[in-house]
Formats: C-alpha cells, structure tokens, sequence
C-alpha cells in the first residue's frame, strides 16, 4: 500500500499545451515528457456498493502492462487529496478478485460477493508525465506532473477529460499547491474534486451522484481553532464540487448554490474576531470580495429572469477561462492546511482560538443578534438590506454548526432567519415591504432570539 498525495485541475486543451512549454515546469523538469496511452475499466457491484464505500477498483492496460488498484478515499478539498492505494500487476487483462483481501477490502463490504463485480465505466486518454523537481528550503520536493487528454465512456454517454494532475513523490503538500499557485497565476486552472472514477459514475447513473460535501462534524467541547478548518474546508469543497458540476450541467440551481458557499466563505473569514487577524484573511477576503461583487448581481437578477439563467453557462465559462477562480481555490486550500488564520495573532486571539466551540459561538450569536436591533428595521423594512453581512455572518454558523448551540427551537431560529434574508436580498418593493417587517418581528420573538438579546 502507498499514500497517495495528489492535486486534479481541469484545464482546457489550450491550457495544457502551454502547461507542457511553460517555463517554470521546463526549468524543473528533471525526466522530459513521457507519454502513456492508458486504458482504464472501472468494477462495481450492481448496486454501487464500492461507490457507496468511496471505494474506487479499476484494471488499467499500460502499453503491455496491466495493473489492478483500489483507492479508498481520503481527503479530498479543493483538488487536493489523500488516499490509500494498492497496485497489483497481472498477467492477463482480467480482474483477480483473490487480490482483494482483508488487509485492503474495507470492513464495510465484508459481505459483498466479489463475483458480482462487474465493469460499468471505462476512461481512455493519453498522459504525458514528467517528474518535476526543486529545493524548497533545505527540503527536495519531487512532484509527478500529468496532463490528461481523453474521454469517460459510459455505455453510449461521454465526456472529455482535460486536466493536469500533480501528485506529490517527495516533500510536503503545500509544495503541490505552492507550486499550482504559481502555475495558475498564469493561466486558468481550476482544482477540482471529482476524480475521473466520480465521472464515469456521474455519466453512468446521475441520479446517484453526490454533488456535496457531507456536513463536518462538530462538537461543543472543540476549539475554535478546530473548527475554523472544518467549515472552511467543507465551504471551499463544496465551492468546487458545484463549480464542476455547474460546468458540466448547466443547471441554474448549481450555480446559485456555489454562490452561496462562496458568501458563506466570506462571511466566516468576516466572524473571526481576533482568532484570526484581518491581516491574515486580507487576500482572500479581496478576492471573494471580487468573485461576489461580480456575481451576486447577475444571480440576484437570475431568480426572476429566465432569460439571465440561459446567459449564465457562457458567463460561468468565461469565469473558468480566466485565473482568479483557480487562485482563490488554491490560495484558501495552502491557507487552511498551512493555519494561516494564526498568523499575527496575539495572545488574546490564541485564546479565542482555544475555546469551546459551543461557547465561543454563543458569544458570537449574541453580539450579532444585539448588533442587528431587528425592531428598527420592523418601522424601517426598507433598510434591512444594510445588514445583509451581519445576517449573512449568522446564518453560516447557524447552518453548519447549530448543533452545538444551547438555544431553544434553534432549527426553526436558523430557518426563520434565512428567509429574513432571502427577503433582504430581494429588491425593495410595496409588496416586500410589509413581508420584510413582518418576518423581521417574527425572528424578533422566537424564543431562541429573546435568549440571545439577554
């Protein structure tokens, strides 16, 4: 078994003959380009069991070599993923289910008749590799660099594959994705968390495909510093997922809730206080604060005009075709794994980040709910819109993490308070007037918010 550290970025034809030229990959090319033409079939039971399992079993020919794996799925945020793999080298193009054994068979399909796997999906694509080395510090990173060009083929449904895969051989993960940074400063790289075993089920059986991330799993005990990399990871995650998916399906619904993920993002970078000093969240806080200056308008306006929702692919593919929502991506996932929300933290910020979630978050709702003063804006609906960002900086808290708060009815606090605003967010209007006032006194006496403005 081997630990396989890996980065998937969707890159356009284009983009891939100029990754292959590029200078900073020339300079650092120890091997030149070697080119594979690989063939891959992909095996499940007749009701996805392995899919269910994250479990990924494939037999690949490789010139005159064929070679069984299985991938269990690790990690996996923002391109950048960790998983255990296990490669078996036959003889004939035939899977040898004897392979399977308990040291790797998850525990969770001990009772699956392995003589039902059957192929559902193939990939066939050509990858030109090369190793790609430098000093970073007194540190030697060695990085495989891939481009992948070719196609998934279920039954008679298909789809491109055109990306560049990295996958660490030697050093630290940041060097992945210090060195995509670098790449995707230039040209247009988008991190992507769907694997090409997640495609061919996606084209083999959409109805079972999985779009998002599940919700992360908190505790009132846990610090903040814990958590912060919890709802981060799952809001940039899910950010890419939909991102991907969106691209692939053109469905407006996808493309409104990428949007949220990425307000979510910002309003929790924005709720911090001092565990995380604003200078160490300023470049990300500009570039979220590009992407939704750019696309709220243009989302806003879509949920009432069906003609903006038609417009919205090419939009969203002239978005990919630039670099900053690579940057974005890439930048918050080195964040994360680096902590960067500690950077320049004083002492009074080390001990935020070291309280109880369950404490540190009633605080927030507390000074948030006060700040907000909901019965002014029940004599003045019209200006509710103001505070978009401090009811934007609850709900995402209140969606990911309202399990640890000792509230009462506090499901229906979150709920009343999204439609607040989703209502704030609508264009001011004689018939919205009144909706907002009344919403606004309706949060105003839940019990949940009378405890929290004590």
């Amino acid at each position: 078994m081997q630990k396989e550290t890996e980065i998937k970025l969707h890159a356009s034809r284009e983009t891939l003959l100029a990754l292959r030229e590029h200078p900073l990959l020339k300079k650092r090319n120890k091997s030149g380009w070697q080119r594979h033409e690989l063939f891959n079939q992909y095996f499940d039971s007749p009701d996805h069991a392995l899919a269910q399992a994250r479990v990924a079993l494939r037999l690949r020919r490789d010139g005159e070599q064929y070679i069984q794996t299985l991938k269990s799925r690790g990690q996996s945020v923002a391109g950048l993923s960790e998983r255990n793999e296990w490669d078996w080298y036959l003889d004939k193009p035939k899977l040898d289910p004897k392979k399977l054994t308990d040291d790797c068979w998850p525990a969770s399909l001990a009772g699956l008749d392995k003589k039902t796997l059957k192929p559902i999906f193939t990939t066939d694509f050509v990858r030109e590799k090369a190793d790609i080395a430098w000093g970073r510090g007194k540190q030697k990173v060695v990085i495989e660099a891939a481009l992948d060009q070719g196609q998934v083929l279920a039954g008679k449904a298909a789809e491109p594959i055109s990306e560049l895969e990295l996958e660490l051989r030697q050093g630290e993960p940041a060097a992945l994705l210090e060195l995509a940074i670098e790449l995707a400063a230039e040209l247009p790289l988008m991190p992507c968390d769907i694997s090409k075993a997640e495609r061919g089920y996606r084209l083999h059986d959409p109805a079972h495909y999985q779009v998002q991330l599940p919700a992360p799993s908190l505790t009132a005990t846990m610090p903040l510093d814990q958590a912060i990399p919890a709802l981060a990871w799952h809001l940039l995650g899910n950010s890419g997922r939909l991102a991907e998916q969106y691209r692939h399906s053109g469905h407006w619904r996808l493309l409104a809730d990428w949007f949220e993920q990425l307000t979510g993002l910002r309003a929790l970078l924005a709720s911090l206080g001092q565990a995380a000093p604003r200078a160490s969240t300023r470049e990300l806080r500009e570039l979220l604060d590009a992407l939704i200056g750019d696309w709220r308008p243009r989302i806003e306006a879509g949920q009432q005009d069906e003609q903006l929702r038609q417009q919205a692919p090419g939009l969203f593919a002239e978005e990919l075709g630039q670099t900053r929502w690579g940057l974005l991506s890439l930048k918050a996932s080195l964040w994360l794994l680096q902590s960067g929300w500690q950077n320049g933290r004083n002492a009074r910020g080390d001990r935020q980040g070291a309280a109880p979630l369950g404490n540190w978050l009633l605080h927030l709702c507390r000074d948030e709910a006060k700040a907000l003063q909901l019965p002014l804006y029940q004599r003045q609906p019209e200006d509710l819109a103001e505070q978009l960002p401090r009811m934007e900086r609850l709900l995402v808290w209140l969606k990911l993490a309202r399990s640890v708060l000792d509230l009462p009815e506090v499901d229906r606090l979150y709920g009343e308070l999204a439609k607040l605003q989703s209502l704030a967010s609508e264009p001011l209007s004689e018939e919205s007037r009144p909706r907002r006032s009344e919403q606004a006194h309706r949060v105003w006496t839940l019990p949940a918010w009378k405890q929290l403005e004590r």
